[in-house]
């Protein structure tokens, strides 16, 4: 799993610049779909998580900084917790909302084997008012078909997505997609999978395929690099790790993903910034090279 060339990269983008008139006397030209949309209809973001460290203003300014609008809000008390109150979830979502960002899912929520702690997950995700909800159970979650069922229980009543978070080859319950899809596939098909490619890489499982293979039930995905197989988790900026971050857009433009594609770059807690920003623009760079 090589990623391609930063150098080429780099030489991609001179060679463009090079190309470009560096005077226009006319009127400027009309922009295109795709010219106006470097993300090419992929709703980039970014997973607070990202910046758990962070208060929630300065999270927010990090995130304009970086020139991203979607996001999953992480259920840390920095940003915004099951412990706040409902209203307290209302008036911190709409600091996200009031500064242009748009919050498109919530979690990784840890859920317990319950039916009352299903529903107050659920009721987390209403109060924010988004569409997904990405979650896992618990590491002692137990019989792992009847935390499914206490999922399809409650997801009718809320109308709410799941998308279910793999977490690679240490986690005994979830560790690839397809674990995930084999669990869920007879349930609600608003039960689905938030896939983590880093994770997933480590699992033994390519990021790209498993985008095609899950694709109907597909809601959320966490994109970020790592510098190495294994069972220890090692995030390190897009473009200097091993994943193939090229082929994982590809599959994702090919399928038409609608859901968010989040930023969870986890290196660098106390100032995750300057990576992120070298993230996406690296992400940026490849997408230019699939238009």
């Amino acid at each position: 799993m090589t990623s391609i060339s930063r150098r080429d990269l780099l030489k991609t983008g001179a060679l463009a610049a090079v190309a470009i008139p560096s005077v226009n006397f006319g009127a400027p030209a009309a922009l295109t779909t795709e010219e106006a949309d470097p993300w090419l209809g992929l709703k980039i973001g970014v997973a607070t998580y990202t910046l758990r460290e962070l208060p929630i203003e300065e999270a927010i300014k990090g995130i304009q900084r970086v020139g991203l609008k979607y996001i999953s809000i992480k259920n840390v008390k920095n940003h915004i917790d099951l412990s706040h109150t409902p209203e307290e979830r209302k008036q911190r979502a709409k600091m996200f909302r009031d500064a242009g960002l748009v919050p498109l899912s919530v979690g990784n929520v840890g859920i317990k084997n319950d039916e009352a702690d299903v529903r107050r997950a659920f009721e987390y995700a209403r109060d924010i008012g988004v569409p997904t909800m990405v979650c896992s159970p618990v590491r002692d979650a137990g019989d792992l078909d009847n935390w499914v069922k206490n999922l399809d229980k409650v997801v009718k009543e809320f109308d709410i997505k799941i998308a279910i978070h793999n977490h690679g080859p240490e986690d005994k319950q979830f560790p690839s997609p397809y674990d995930v899809l084999k669990a869920v596939e007879k349930y609600d098909k608003r039960i689905g999978l938030c896939i983590d490619v880093g994770h997933t890489a480590r699992a033994g499982v390519d990021p790209a395929e498993a985008i095609l293979k899950c694709r109907e039930r597909l809601y959320d995905m966490h994109m970020k690099d790592i510098s190495a197989l294994g069972e220890r988790n090692t995030p390190i900026e897009s473009g200097r790790g091993i994943l193939n971050s090229r082929s994982i857009l590809a599959a994702l433009l090919k399928i038409k993903y609608q859901g968010l594609v989040g930023f969870e770059y986890e290196k660098d807690a106390k100032d995750p910034v300057p990576g992120l920003a070298e993230s996406v623009g690296y992400t940026k760079g490849l997408l230019a090279g699939l238009k």
